[in-house]
């Protein structure tokens, strides 16, 4: 049979070990919920700072109280403290049952109950709907079990600390260091406590920062000077040509002097004239100078050489005298064919592959 508990009420109980649940809903925006037990004696405190069992302690030194993990249930989400009631050492007159919101206030926790089950059949003997009276608790007394005789009795509480678990756990005479600020995840600075840290000697003060020299203010820029012209060094050019070889200057031609052609024999008388020699014919396809030209050595292919000077002026020559006539004999007619030369003919210069060496 499961008992609804009103704030203040208590029942007996049966169970010789009990495990007490805090159920609520989870959702956008709501605070998760941490239980624990505080086992206190005769005075209503502490033994020691070991009989604070929560989740950075979640065992007694004798194994009778435990914390559980955090459980997701159909109903919502639970944390739960174990507590073996019939072996608990009979210094411990009462063990609280405190929860603590993580990181915020009891506002922010919603369709938070506590139940008690009997650990050993799984019943629920007893069912408390907490609501907290200002919204601002950040810790809360669920409840409490308390001997009475030979037996176990619980009763409902539901008394809120703003000052968190330090603060619930400072009055009932647990030792927490001071100036220990309480973070988001819990009593971190609960006990156990660490050990004290070893003092250092201080390190010596840092020298005093020297202020920097201000800088001398400059001057107003003026107009910027144009940048010098870069000066254009000698522009590379092609190798120069080798130079040729001076050529001696060629010495002047001699003047030729052509001889008067000869003046042919005549026959005697009642004979035919002899035909002279047909006057040589020039090379064909050489254009052969003026009778009267003057011959000069031809210069080396492209090399320019100094002019030749013209050859002094020649004295004409004249056309040697005719023969007389002969009388008396009929005139020799030449042979059939042959035509007779021009006794002033002369040959025509010769090209320089025909000159004598």
């Amino acid at each position: 049979m499961t008992h609804a508990m009103l704030k203040g009420s208590n029942i007996q109980l049966q169970a010789t070990a009990v495990r007490a649940v805090l159920r609520w809903t989870p959702g956008t925006g709501v605070r998760a919920v941490d239980a624990s037990a505080l086992l206190l004696g005769a005075d209503g405190r502490v033994r020691s700072d070991e009989d604070f069992v929560f989740y950075n302690q979640p065992r007694h030194p004798s194994g009778l109280v435990r914390y559980l993990p955090r459980r997701h249930e159909p109903e919502g989400l639970t944390d739960t403290v174990e507590v073996d009631l019939a072996g608990l050492d009979p210094t411990v007159e009462r063990v609280m049952l405190s929860a603590s919101a993580d990181g915020g206030t009891f506002a922010e926790v919603r369709d938070l109950v506590l139940l008690m089950v009997d650990a050993g059949s799984g019943e629920t003997v007893a069912r408390f709907e907490i609501r907290p009276e200002t919204g601002s608790e950040t810790a809360l007394i669920c409840g409490e079990l308390y001997r009475r005789g030979d037996g176990w009795k619980f009763r409902a509480l539901g008394q809120g600390y703003d000052t968190g678990l330090t603060g619930l756990a400072t009055d009932f005479g647990i030792t927490v260091e001071e100036g220990a600020p309480e973070t988001a995840d819990g009593p971190e600075q609960t006990i156990p406590q660490p050990p004290p840290e070893p003092d250092f000697p201080e390190p010596d003060p840092a020298p005093e920062p020297r202020p920097e020299p201000q800088p001398h203010p400059e001057p107003p820029p003026g107009p910027t000077p144009p940048p010098p012209r870069p000066v254009p060094g000698p522009t590379p050019g092609p190798d120069p040509l080798p130079e040729p070889d001076p050529q001696p200057e060629p010495a002047a031609a001699a003047p030729v002097t052509h001889p008067t052609a000869p003046v042919p024999a005549q026959p005697p008388a009642g004979l035919p004239p002899v035909p002279s020699a047909p006057p040589a014919q020039p090379a064909y396809g050489y254009p052969q100078p003026p009778p009267h030209a003057p011959r000069h050595p031809q210069p080396a292919y492209g090399y320019p050489h100094p002019p030749v000077p013209p050859p002094p002026a020649q004295p004409p020559t004249l056309p040697p005298a005719a023969p007389p006539p002969v009388t008396g004999a009929p005139v020799a007619q030449p042979a059939y064919g042959y035509p007779q030369p021009d006794p002033a003919f002369t040959l025509p210069p010769q090209g320089p592959q025909f000159l004598g060496r």
